[in-house]
């Protein structure tokens, strides 16, 4: 008979994702074991993998998930109606703002590659391609001169824009001198005062 889902299990399985993302950005993916984790997470071995059947699933699903929850973000922060400058700064703001908390599931995502099935990748990928086309629909609606097939610089530019997204945690402070919404800013003025150039 399988076994039914207790009435927390996603409470439970959102706290292991954190705690795992957490043993895995401190650690490392080769060093860190199902065993800290569940040591960590204050759980048996045996019931972490009752939710994730190996280490190799387990970072997925904190990719996954940390993806997921960025892709719905902007699902619903993308206004195509705003001034198209309003628009990319407010889908810079809603990943900054879905960075927030969430250094260790973007360590995790970063470097995670190699630990990833074919399959798992093409999970992951589709996910992100749907993040970046917000972006580069975005910029398109700026600088349509981005797209010539001559010259196809949309997609470096958006890249770029993410470049800078990506490595805040790096450096970023909450409570420092510059705040979220400041850099969401920064970022979007350096990208598009400086794409004026790119020809």
């Amino acid at each position: 008979m399988a076994r039914t889902r207790a009435n927390d299990f996603e409470e439970k399985q959102h706290g292991l994702l954190l705690t795992a993302a957490n043993v895995f950005a401190t650690q490392g993916m080769e060093k860190a074991s199902m065993a800290q984790i569940a040591q960590e997470a204050g759980v048996s071995k045996s019931l972490l993998y009752h939710y994730y059947p190996s280490k190799d699933a387990l970072i997925f699903k904190i990719i996954h998930s940390h993806l997921t929850i960025l892709d719905k973000a902007l699902e619903e922060a993308d206004d195509p109606t705003l001034a198209p400058e309003d628009r990319l700064q407010t889908l810079v703001m809603t990943v900054l703002e879905a960075y927030r908390g969430a250094d260790d599931q973007h360590k995790v995502q970063l470097n995670a590659g190699p630990a990833l099935s074919d399959e798992q990748k093409s999970e992951i990928v589709a996910i992100e391609r749907r993040i970046v086309r917000h972006f580069s629909n975005a910029l398109k609606g700026i600088h349509p001169h981005l797209d010539t097939p001559d010259r196809p610089l949309l997609m470096p530019v958006t890249m770029s824009l993410f470049g800078m997204m990506n490595w805040v945690y790096m450096w970023f402070k909450e409570g420092g001198p510059i705040s979220r919404e400041d850099y969401a800013k920064v970022a979007t003025t350096l990208i598009l005062e400086g794409v004026k150039a790119v020809r």
